[in-house]
């Protein structure tokens, strides 16, 4: 396809054309093939359509479908053809590339097609992504759109909404991807409005309700241990005077409430600094 070698000019029957087996557009707009046959009745076809002969010596289509339905509809007799001697896997990559250039497949048909290539003739991603003229990235990111199921493909086309908007949806789990395509409908999003909203989705913030509930929690894990440590260096201290042959003693008393700790340490025993101590304390 990109030299002059093998190539040919003929003029052909449209009806002795024949569509390849496997066709990357699935879907067709009638008003718009109807608008370009009556384009071709007035001006003719301006660009050559690009076929090859099959096993059985017969015109298959490479590139202008369009332009071969179209000249059809408008009854030509003849059509420009250029013959290419390729093989059918390089016959579909041109076709793939077609569409890729002028936009008449959705996302989605061209997704399909690059997937059935590589699979039926086992062409590695980096040749595809080469014969396609994009990125092994690119080629990823196009085959990702698959893992959408039909019905939301279906559903993105029918909205006529973007690639963009297929591949952010795709960052939801599945059972969520279903109520956010009708929400991301429903409003009218772009794809800048269904980011931010599909990032909402995945980290929520937590709601005014939530947070008054943490609070008195960590409180009174805080209080516990706070009563905890105050009571271990209480009996610890009762202890050391204890040992130090001060008669002292403590007593708790508790309710719903409060918590009461009461120490009696006896005037005559303690040395006079060390009631000054236990006062200061």
């Amino acid at each position: 396809m990109h030299t002059i070698k093998n190539k040919k000019l003929l003029m052909l029957r449209p009806r002795e054309i024949r569509l390849p087996l496997y066709r990357v557009r699935k879907s067709e707009d009638e008003y718009a093939l109807s608008s370009l046959a009556e384009s071709i009745k007035k001006s003719g076809i301006i660009e050559p359509l690009a076929v090859r002969k099959n096993e059985k010596g017969k015109y298959v289509i490479i590139t202008g479908e369009r332009r071969l339905k179209a000249a059809i509809m408008a009854n030509l007799r003849r059509v420009p053809c250029v013959l290419h001697d390729v093989d059918t896997s390089t016959a579909l990559v041109y076709s793939i590339v077609e569409n890729l250039q002028r936009a008449n497949a959705t996302f989605f048909e061209e997704a399909e097609a690059i997937k059935t290539v590589m699979n039926k003739y086992r062409i590695p991603q980096y040749e595809m992504a080469a014969r396609l003229g994009i990125s092994q990235n690119v080629l990823l990111e196009r085959l990702r759109l698959l893992r959408l199921n039909e019905g939301l493909r279906a559903r993105i086309t029918e909205a006529s909404l973007s690639e963009s908007h297929a591949r952010i949806l795709l960052r939801l789990p599945p059972e969520k991807r279903e109520d956010a395509l009708e929400k991301i409908i429903a409003d009218n999003m772009t794809a800048m409005k269904t980011e931010i909203f599909v990032n909402e989705l995945l980290n929520p913030k937590p709601s005014l309700q939530e947070k008054p509930k943490s609070q008195p929690i960590s409180y009174k894990k805080s209080a516990i241990g706070d009563i905890r440590l105050f009571s271990n260096s209480l009996s610890k201290l009762i202890e050391t005077l204890k040992n130090s042959g001060i008669d002292a003693y403590t007593r708790r008393i508790e309710n719903d409430r409060y918590i009461e700790y009461k120490v009696r340490i006896k005037k005559d025993e303690p040395p006079r600094d060390l009631a000054e101590q236990l006062k200061i304390v």
